[in-house]
């Protein structure tokens, strides 16, 4: 196999960001070396003051096929991936038909991403009611780990479980030893709030924003952390909103369990304070908050209480997101991307002092590290794929459809000045982006524990 260099002045590697050549011999990296140590005769690409990035991983993403594909399907979730600098999605369990919750929904699953994938993927499995004999099956089968949802996911197909129905499961899921994520919010809080609101102007965010408060996030985390001390499992807590979980999160890992805690890209850009009357566009659960809110989580990040950074990608049709009536209340809770997300951290981040590596931690190693394919993905060092993206970071853009890729270019970010162009993406060593192009096949394939 023919060795090829891959050049830039901004490498960003495990031990910081330094002019290197990423050396690739077939799918892996053979190597990470100073410009002048790359072998003579090697084929180079230097990309100058580009910097290289590992190809990110994404441990949250509603693909939706099979079953929902007019929603999305993984040709069109995994095109936007590669146009993001994502190399590898791990799909949630919900959303498809049939929902992943059982070995022969995942069989489903598989055939349904046939040579139609444009980077690599994984699928966690479902924990859902009553379903608690396909756990270790599942793991068995090659599940990166376990999603469920305290509270009523908004679609039917995928149940959520009681705090008795979770004490069932959860001697299997630890029998596994994989971490299962939850969706953090308990339906009292929100049905007592939603109550009071019945007469409320549901096109005024704020309305919203009150029928989920803070205590629905709250309440479920400690539950849930009790859970963990009780049943000894991998306990991960997925789109954390509420920045007033972080003490008890932090005191938690403190006395030594095993918690991680992912937060997204909308939570850590917009502000309740600036979302218009009739803004459907931004609705999601848990909710957008405060700004206050916002810096609060972004501290979360800096001290490490926050691991990492997902999408939440979670696409729909068009007309689910009551654009045109402004309808909170009626409106699709989900915000799509997958082609936006690193431009938007760059953004954010670099506003408040953080350097390319830790963005590389939080949307590339670190949730490799909780999908379980570390040993692989997530880094740019010896014996990995050669999986990478060329970013240009300082160079700005405005949101418009031809950016994003994905099956439906509804987005809140349309219109919006990001920091940050994704120019080329690689794939085990072959180019799958490049300017707004996709070169070549669908190579993307299933990665298996």
């Amino acid at each position: 196999m023919s060795l090829r260099a891959f050049l830039s002045r901004r490498v960003v590697t495990p031990d910081g960001v330094r002019p290197a050549a990423v050396l690739v011999e077939g799918e892996r990296i053979r190597g990470v070396v100073s410009a002048d140590q790359a072998p003579a005769g090697s084929k180079a690409n230097d990309f100058g003051d580009a910097a290289i990035l590992p190809g990110l991983v994404d441990s949250h993403v509603h693909i939706n096929d099979p079953g929902r594909a007019d929603w999305e399907g993984f040709e069109t979730a995994t095109r936007s991936a590669a146009a993001g600098g994502y190399t590898t999605l791990v799909d949630m369990p919900l959303n498809c038909l049939p929902a992943t919750i059982n070995v022969a929904a995942l069989a489903a699953k598989r055939a349904a991403a046939q040579n139609r994938c444009r980077v690599d993927w994984m699928a966690w499995g479902g924990v859902v009611a009553n379903n608690h004999h396909d756990i270790e099956p599942l793991a068995a089968a090659g599940v990166a780990g376990f999603k469920c949802f305290l509270v009523h996911p908004g679609i039917d197909g995928f149940t959520m479980v009681t705090e008795q129905e979770l004490r069932t499961a959860l001697p299997s899921v630890a029998r596994t030893g994989l971490p299962l994520l939850v969706h953090a919010e308990l339906p009292a809080p929100i049905e007592s709030a939603t109550a009071k609101l019945a007469n409320a102007d549901w096109s005024i965010y704020q309305t919203y924003l009150q029928s989920r408060p803070e205590k629905a996030e709250l309440l479920a985390i400690r539950m849930l952390l009790s859970l963990c001390r009780e049943y000894k499992f991998r306990l991960h807590i997925v789109h954390l909103s509420a920045s007033a979980a972080l003490p008890e999160l932090r005191a938690a890992r403190s006395e030594g369990l095993a918690v991680s805690v992912e937060t997204c890209p909308h939570y850590l850009h917009f502000i309740a304070e600036t979302i218009p009357n009739g803004g459907t566009l931004v609705k999601c659960a848990p909710p957008i908050r405060s700004k206050e809110n916002c810096e609060r989580l972004w501290e979360g990040l800096r001290d490490g209480s926050i691991d990492l950074v997902a999408t939440d990608h979670s696409p729909c049709p068009p007309e689910m997101k009551k654009s045109a009536e402004g309808d909170f209340r009626a409106a699709w809770g989900g915000i799509a991307s997958l082609s936006m997300a690193l431009p938007v951290m760059n953004t954010e981040a670099s506003k408040r002092g953080f350097s390319l590596n830790h963005v590389a931690w939080w949307m590339a190693e670190a949730p490799a590290r909780l999908s379980g394919c570390e040993a692989r993905k997530g880094r740019l060092a010896p014996g990995y794929d050669a999986d990478f993206v060329v970013f240009e970071p300082e160079s700005e853009f405005v949101v418009n459809k031809d950016r994003l890729h994905y099956r439906h270019p509804v987005s809140p970010y349309l219109g919006e000045k990001l920091r940050g162009v994704v120019k080329a993406t690689y794939l085990r060593g072959k180019l799958v982006f490049s300017d707004g192009e996709f070169p070549g096949a669908a190579i993307g394939q299933e990665y298996q524990r």
